[in-house]
C-alpha cells in the first residue's frame, strides 16, 4: 500500500474522505514593470492603499475566526496585521519603487522574497512556522495591486472535498466551509503553524508536512486523510473507507471520554495520585497546557529564545517570559531547563568550531558553564521570575557532580548580586538534574542526595544507552525506550530519588504515551511531564489503571529479554483495564509520537 499512502504530520485529528482539489496558493507571476519617475509617488500611494485594504480584509478574517474558532485563535490575524504594517518592510518597498522605478507589485514581491529567504535560512522552527503568514500577506497585497482575487475557488466547492496545497495560510483556512471541506493536506507546515492551530479549532482534520503532495495527488483523486495518524491514502477501496470510518467513530468515542476526565483528578483506581505537568517548547504551547489542566510545567525549553536570532536575549526578555509562564501556572512548579545548546543546535551567537561528533561534544550544561557570561543572564532572569511563581532550574546532560556544584554556586552568587543591586528576586532556586546519560543514571544516588529534584529525559537517555542516533532512519527499529537496559536505568533513578526523599519525574517523550505512562507508574514515578495534546489521554489512562497492577507489569518488563517482549507484556497488562481499540484500531497502543498526535 506504500505506493498509495503518503506520510506527514497529523496536526488536527479526524478522518476526511473526499475528492481532492489542488490549490496552488503561491506568489502570482509578477511582470517586471518600471514606471516613469513622474509616476513614482503614485506607485507609493498605490502601495499604501493596498496595505489599508488588505488590513481591512484581515480584520474581517479575524472577526470570522472569532466566530468560528474563538477569541484566542483569532489573535493569529494580529500577527499578520503586524507583518502587513511593518514600517521597516514598507520603507524597503518604497525605496525600491523610488530608486529602481519599479511598479509597486514588483517592488513588494522583491522585498517579500528577500525576507522569506532570510527567515528560511535561519533554520528557526518558529520563523519557519511564520513563513505561511508572510506568504499569505504578500499574496494578498500583490494580488490587490494587480487587481486580482483568489476567493472564487471556495464558492465552487459543493461536495466532500479534501484541499491539497503547497502551503496553507490562516486566511485561507478560516474561509473554508466545514460542511464541504472535510480535510486539509499541505506540503508545508507543522503542529504549531497558525493554519494548523485554526484547523484544529475549527474542527477540520489536517495533515501537514506531506512531501510531494502536489505532485502525487491529481485533482479529483479520491483520498482518505487521517489527521490523527498523519497519513493520506490515495484511491481507497470501499473496505479501506469503511475501516477509516470505523476508526473515526472510535476516536470520537474516546474524545468524549477525554472531555469527561478533563477536570477530574489524576488518580489510579487504587488511589495513587499521579501529577501530570506539561512540556512547553514555545509560547504557543502555554495555553494548550493550561486548557488541558497541566499541573505546572515539567520542562520549559528555552532554546527558542536564542536559536535563529543574531543577538542573545536580554535578562529582561527572559525574566518576562519566565514570569509569564509562572503566572500562568500559579500554585504549580515551572521547571526551566537551562539552554540545551550544542550538538546540532549551536546558534549564531555561539562561535564554535565544528566537531566530529557533536552529540558527544560541547553542548548543554558544558556550554553554559564554559560561557558564564551567557549563563549568568539566564540564571538572573529565573531568580527574578521566581518572585512571581514557583520557578525551578534544571540542568541538562549532567555527567559529573561538579556540574551541579558549579551551577548551585552560580545561582547563589547571582542571588547575592541581585540583592546588592536592589533588584527584586528570589534568594534561591530549587536546582535539579536532568538525567539523560547513563553516567547520571548510575550516579543517581549521589545526584539525588545533592540535587533538589531529578527529571529523566528519556530521548537522550535512550540514545546514549543504546548508542543509537535517534535521527538515523536506518536504526529507527533499534531506538526504543522500552529496551530492558533503559528500563533498568529508569528504575535505578526512581529508587534513588525515593530513598533520598527527593521528587523524580519523567519529562521525555516516553511520558506522553499511554503504554509507557503505565510502565513508568509501575517503575515508581508519580510525576510525568507530557506534551500538551497528550495530557487528556494520559490522564484518562491513569484513571483506568491500578498502580499495583502497573508495578507487577514493570517487574515483568525488567526481567524481559527484548523491547518487543516488554511491549507485548505491557499491552497484555493494560488490556485488562483499557479497551485498546479505543486507542488504536489495530489493538496496539501507539508508539513514538502517535499517542500525542491523537490531539483530542
Amino acid at each position: 500500500m506504500s505506493d498509495r499512502q503518503l506520510k506527514g504530520i497529523g496536526v488536527s485529528p479526524g478522518i476526511g474522505v473526499g475528492a481532492a482539489i489542488v490549490v496552488r496558493w503561491t506568489m502570482p507571476e509578477v511582470p517586471h514593470r518600471v514606471v516613469p519617475r513622474s509616476q513614482v509617488e503614485k506607485e507609493v500611494r498605490r502601495l499604501r492603499a493596498a496595505v489599508r485594504d488588505v488590513k481591512r480584509f484581515l480584520q474581517a478574517m479575524k472577526a470570522k475566526a472569532e466566530d468560528r474558532a474563538g477569541v484566542d485563535e483569532a489573535r493569529i490575524f494580529d500577527a499578520q496585521i503586524l507583518m502587513l504594517e511593518d514600517k521597516e518592510f514598507l520603507a524597503g518597498v518604497a525605496n525600491l519603487i523610488r530608486e529602481n522605478l519599479l511598479a509597486a507589485e514588483k517592488a513588494y514581491e522583491f522585498k517579500a522574497l528577500e525576507v522569506r529567504d532570510m527567515w528560511a535560512a535561519t533554520g528557526s522552527p518558529r520563523l519557519k512556522d511564520r513563513l505561511a503568514d508572510l506568504s499569505g500577506v504578500a499574496v494578498r497585497v500583490i494580488e490587490h495591486l494587480m487587481h486580482r482575487g483568489s476567493d472564487e475557488l471556495w464558492e465552487a466547492i459543493s461536495q466532500p472535498t479534501v484541499v491539497v496545497a503547497k502551503e496553507l495560510s490562516p486566511g485561507l483556512t478560516v474561509q473554508l466551509d466545514r460542511e464541504h471541506v472535510v480535510g486539509l493536506v499541505s506540503e508545508e507546515g507543522t503542529r504549531t503553524s497558525h493554519a494548523a492551530i485554526l484547523a484544529h479549532s475549527i474542527g477540520i482534520p489536517a495533515v501537514f508536512g506531506v512531501a510531494g503532495a502536489i505532485e502525487r495527488i491529481e485533482p479529483g483523486t479520491m483520498v482518505v486523510m487521517d489527521g490523527t495518524r498523519g497519513t493520506v491514502l490515495l484511491q481507497p477501496t470501499p473496505h479501506e473507507i469503511a475501516e477509516a470510518q470505523a476508526r473515526e467513530l472510535r476516536r470520537r468515542e474516546l474524545a468524549l471520554q477525554l472531555e469527561e476526565v478533563m477536570d477530574q483528578p489524576s488518580v489510579t483506581t487504587d488511589g495513587v495520585r499521579i501529577v501530570l505537568r506539561g512540556n512547553v517548547d514555545l509560547p504557543d504551547e502555554i495555553k494548550p497546557a493550561q486548557d488541558h489542566r497541566a499541573e505546572g510545567v515539567g520542562l520549559l525549553r528555552t532554546e527558542f529564545l536564542i536559536t535563529g536570532h543574531t543577538e542573545l536575549p536580554t535578562e529582561d526578555e527572559q525574566a518576562e517570559y519566565f514570569r509569564r509562564v509562572a503566572e500562568a501556572f500559579r500554585g504549580h512548579p515551572v521547571v526551566v531547563r537551562t539552554y540545551d545548546l550544542g550538538g546540532d543546535k549551536l546558534p549564531a551567537p555561539f562561535r564554535a568550531p565544528s566537531e566530529v561528533n557533536p552529540q558527544l561534544g560541547w553542548r548543554a550544561i558544558r556550554v553554559c558553564l564554559d560561557r558564564p557570561d551567557i549563563f549568568r543572564t539566564q540564571v538572573r532572569a529565573a531568580l527574578r521570575a521566581a518572585q512571581h511563581g514557583d520557578v525551578w532550574l534544571m540542568i541538562p546532560l549532567v555527567t559529573r557532580l561538579d556540574e551541579l556544584d558549579r551551577t548551585r554556586a552560580l545561582v547563589a552568587e547571582q542571588a547575592a548580586q541581585l540583592a546588592r543591586e536592589g533588584i527584586a528576586a528570589a534568594t534561591s532556586l530549587p536546582v535539579g538534574v536532568m538525567v539523560e546519560t547513563p553516567a547520571a543514571a548510575v550516579m543517581a544516588d549521589r545526584l539525588a542526595a545533592e540535587a533538589d529534584f531529578l527529571s529523566v529525559g528519556t530521548n537522550d537517555l535512550t540514545q546514549y544507552t543504546l548508542v543509537v542516533d535517534r535521527g538515523n532512519a536506518r536504526l529507527a527499529d533499534r531506538f526504543t525506550p522500552h529496551d530492558p537496559s533503559v528500563l533498568r536505568l529508569l528504575k535505578i533513578v526512581a529508587d534513588a530519588a525515593r530513598q533520598a526523599g527527593k521528587p523524580a519525574s519523567v519529562c521525555g517523550e516516553m511520558a506522553s504515551e499511554p503504554l509507557s505512562a503505565f510502565l513508568l507508574i509501575g517503575l515508581g514515578y508519580v510525576t510525568l511531564s507530557v506534551a500538551p495534546p497528550a495530557l487528556p489521554l494520559v490522564k484518562w489512562t491513569v484513571r483506568q489503571v491500578s498502580a499495583a497492577r502497573a508495578r507487577v507489569a514493570a517487574e515483568q518488563a525488567l526481567a524481559a529479554r527484548t523491547a518487543a517482549d516488554v511491549l507485548d507484556l505491557l499491552r497484555l497488562a493494560l488490556a485488562e483495564a483499557v479497551d485498546l481499540k479505543l486507542l488504536d484500531p489495530d489493538g496496539r497502543l501507539p508508539a513514538g509520537r502517535r499517542a500525542a498526535s491523537l490531539n483530542v
